[in-house]
């Protein structure tokens, strides 16, 4: 099991991801148009001062069931030890354990 405070600091930053997203991408998009040099430093220094927890590349993917961010198995949003134990249990419908 994660530490409690690890999983709330993941869901501080999920947040701040979907407060600043949009600001994040008209920015960005500004940035790309502008032809003056001045100005695009002046919009890049207003991008900088947005929090960094805010950017997509921050988020971890962690197990919904024990909040481990590591062995993380996109597919199923599990850990690898949860989903050994729940393919065990047969939970996981169409999971078989390989022999050969």
């Amino acid at each position: 099991m994660a530490k409690k405070s690890m999983i709330q600091r993941e869901e501080k930053r999920t947040k701040l991801i979907e407060k600043y997203q949009e600001k994040r991408t008209k920015l960005k998009s500004l940035i790309k148009s502008i032809n003056n040099f001045e100005k695009h430093i002046e919009v890049q220094k207003n991008l900088q001062k947005l929090p960094r927890n805010s950017l997509r590349c921050r988020n971890r993917n962690r197990c919904w069931m024990t909040g481990r961010s590591r062995g993380f198995y996109r597919d199923f949003g599990l850990s690898r030890h949860v989903f050994r134990e729940m393919s065990h249990e047969c939970l996981l419908p169409g999971i078989r354990k390989s022999s050969w």
